[in-house]
């Protein structure tokens, strides 16, 4: 006998209002502007075979893609994410916008954002996708947005020069046609990852380079085509993996692999842990040697790497001998104290290395927000900063004050 579902199906209007008090109370939305948009724009109706409770939901995605293996390749954004890239990007009336990632849905928002004196275009590299975002823009009466089908790291210069360019989708790196479409005036907001850890960046035009003016944690499907990340990883055991978009960072997975079952060296900072974004930030780029360690529920529930890890956590590796922060419970600290723990013949070193690390994030720049980003087109400079990241169209530095 096949079992009837009788729940009642919530009213999408109801569920629309509700996450729009949701995201004021949580400083997802912070305009009017933003708050118009979102009560405007039907959601539902940009993911037709999802329940609308997840559509509404303010921190779950909505899969659009998946590849043969259930990987996802294009997704509707968390609403919350959404809104806090929406409210970086500070779209006004009569602006020319450029979304890079398509779903639909996003690109409504900004076309509710720029007006009837505005233009709006959204380019993905996938034509299931961009299909499929044509379909919900049409029959949710947004037929003015234009859809292009094409590969994003070359732009779209016949509806520029834009005054904002939204990206979607995780970026490793920067394309020039990225820069040179925006307007001297103009902002990109950008989910830019480094050594495995994702912001969203609103940079501004800074020359022939970009500043930031704000950043936040992101979390979004890679890039694909000419964007896609330069990553390297490799699998130390079942459930325990490394990597690192870094290709100084050595990645030797037989020796690391041996240096867990070595004896654990605990260390611990004397500093508080708190806001864990920022200082898994400051870890990820001031670590000498950083990667990110991934292990899983069962790996962490056996007691051979710690919950830190569940995540991913930044780790200090060398050749043979690998660090990674941990936490425990210290009233001294405020509830609790950042450590280390250590594996390998070169514990004692990496261990004192990440602790200085612990030590001068909590002295100095324990505080939300304070990085800058900058990032700089063209060829690497002859002075360029031991603590830069390389990429393949510039280089990106973040500095702490």
């Amino acid at each position: 006998m096949t079992a009837i579902d009788d729940s009642p199906v919530r009213d999408p209007d109801l569920l629309r209002a509700d996450m729009i008090r949701a995201l004021r109370d949580q400083d997802g939305i912070r305009s009017e502007s933003v708050a118009a948009a979102f009560e405007a724009v039907p959601r539902h109706r940009f993911a037709p075979d999802a329940p609308v409770e997840v559509v509404y939901d303010l921190h779950r995605t909505v899969p659009v893609k998946a590849d043969e293996h259930g990987l996802e390749l294009s997704v509707m954004s968390a609403a919350h994410l959404q809104a806090v890239m929406l409210e970086q990007a500070e779209v006004e009336p009569g602006m020319r916008v450029l979304e890079i990632g398509s779903g639909g849905v996003n690109a409504a928002y900004l076309q509710e954002l720029v007006g009837e004196q505005g233009e709006v275009t959204t380019i993905d590299i996938d034509r299931d996708v961009i299909d499929q975002a044509r379909r919900c823009l049409d029959d949710t009466g947004y037929a003015h947005v234009k859809t292009v089908l094409a590969d994003a790291g070359f732009g779209v210069p016949d509806g520029g020069p834009y005054d904002r360019v939204m990206v979607t989708a995780a970026a490793w790196d920067i394309p020039p046609s990225w820069i040179s479409g925006l307007t001297q005036t103009g902002r990109l907001v950008v989910p830019l990852t480094v050594c495995g850890t994702t912001r969203s960046i609103a940079f501004d035009r800074d020359g022939v380079g970009l500043v930031s003016r704000s950043y936040g944690l992101a979390r979004f499907v890679p890039m694909q085509g000419e964007g896609a990340a330069e990553e390297r990883k490799v699998m130390l055991r079942d459930g325990v993996a490394l990597q690192t978009d870094d290709v100084r960072v050595p990645l030797n997975a037989q020796a690391l692999d041996q240096a867990l079952d070595a004896p654990r060296l605990e260390r611990w900072s004397g500093a508080a842990y708190d806001l864990p974004d920022e200082l898994e930030l400051y870890l990820t780029l001031n670590l000498s040697s950083a990667a990110r360690l991934h292990a899983a529920k069962d790996v962490v529930e056996g007691g051979l790497v710690e919950a830190s890890a569940l995540f991913g956590v930044p780790a200090l590796v060398s050749e043979d001998s690998i660090a990674y922060r941990t936490r425990r419970e210290n009233a001294d600290t405020g509830g609790f104290e950042s450590g280390v723990i250590a594996h390998g013949p070169q514990a004692e070193a990496l261990a004192d290395e990440y602790v200085k690390v612990l030590s001068r994030w909590a002295r100095d720049h324990r505080r939300r927000g304070a990085a800058t980003w900058r990032y700089l087109p063209g060829p690497v400079p002859a002075d360029l900063p031991q603590d830069a990241v390389r990429r393949r169209h510039g280089v990106l530095t973040v500095t702490w004050p």
